[in-house]
């Protein structure tokens, strides 16, 4: 990637394979299933980067071995210039108050039985960060924050609604005033209405505070909103990184160029007339991906090299980076012949 005194956290083929078990209380095992496979990334201090792909790509798993909560098979993540990989527990310990994270499912991520305000001071009564009076006062002021009244400090999850218990999961990341927050598709659960109220929230604390996000998403156009920089992947790979106006005015590869189709667009003329790129098939299985480019089984565009070697990542334009055989700097990967106008698709 490159080379930026301002990058916060920085992924070096970073890879995790989950082992498939059968016999005997599962002790043999019979195969691997590559949910993150060599990826590569860099992400800048103050910056947001979108990452989005199907269901299964491994965005999320992406997220969780970039803060170790699952353990890489094998990487380098470096954050603020550590090498989160020679640490021991204990040293990463101390790097945790610095990387949080937001989940998906804001019902699980938070303890029933557990006050509001024992839920955001947990993290700081974990790390012995202040007294009592002192932690107290702090869920005060982040419950304001988030926009949650201090006057519900003694409720439970179930008394609140989904954005309201998001915005319980965001005051508690904030809690330790991290530097990099990883978002799990936190706004996918929610009404749509709600949807923009959290990512508006998410803007302005990051803003406010200075925060980095990798901002896991299915939804495009929100992608869109709240990024600077946007990673597409696909069965474990990132097969585009670029700017989001760049992506999305003029994506490269195919595969982007299939997902960047599929946004609804506003306007019903320019809708009806709009082309789509229609892919055939389904995601080939990640415990036995396809040789070279993983895409070639899907891509009308594939040819022989595609199917025996796997595709460099390469920079075709200034921070426009390509996993793509046939794309080129001036006209990207076309496929016309895959185009249909989306009035004929209703």
């Amino acid at each position: 990637m490159v080379a930026d005194s301002n990058i916060l956290v920085r992924v070096e083929n970073l890879k995790k394979y989950f082992p498939i078990t059968r016999g005997w209380l599962f002790s043999r095992q019979v195969g691997t299933v590559k949910a993150v496979d060599d990826v590569s990334l860099d992400i800048r201090q103050g910056e947001t980067l979108g990452v989005v792909g199907e269901s299964g790509c491994g965005k999320s798993t992406t997220g969780r071995a970039i803060l170790q909560l699952h353990k890489p098979t094998s990487w380098h993540v470096f954050f603020e210039d550590v090498d989160l990989t020679t640490l021991n527990a204990a040293e990463l310990r101390a790097l945790r108050p610095k990387m949080q994270m937001i989940f998906q499912d804001s019902v699980a991520a938070l303890n029933p039985r557990h006050s509001v305000g024992k839920i955001i001071g947990e993290p700081l009564v974990i790390h012995n960060v202040g007294t009592a009076r002192e932690v107290h006062e702090r869920v005060i002021e982040l419950m304001e924050m988030v926009g949650l009244k201090p006057a519900w400090i003694k409720r439970f999850p179930h008394e609140f609604s989904g954005g309201q218990r998001q915005r319980i999961n965001i005051a508690r990341a904030l809690a330790l005033n991290p530097n990099f927050i990883v978002c799990d598709e936190p706004i996918s659960a929610l009404d749509v209405s709600i949807q923009a109220q959290v990512v508006n929230l998410l803007k302005e604390l990051q803003k406010q505070l200075g925060l980095t996000y990798l901002f896991i998403a299915h939804d495009l156009s929100m992608v869109r909103h709240i990024s600077d920089r946007v990673a597409v992947m696909y069965l474990g790979k990132v097969m585009e990184l670029a700017n989001r106006n760049d992506l999305f005015r003029d994506p490269l590869h195919p595969y982007t160029q299939s997902l960047s189709s599929a946004v609804p667009v506003p306007m019903p003329k320019h809708e009806r007339r709009r082309r789509r790129f229609i892919l055939k098939g389904d995601p080939p299985s990640p415990s036995n991906p396809p040789s070279g480019c993983v895409f070639h089984t899907r891509c009308p565009l594939s040819v022989e090299m595609c199917v025996t070697t796997v595709p460099e990542f390469r920079e075709l334009r200034p921070d426009h980076f390509v996993a793509c055989h046939l794309t080129d700097t001036e006209t990207g990967s076309k496929i016309p012949e895959q185009t249909v106008l989306a009035s004929e698709l209703t």
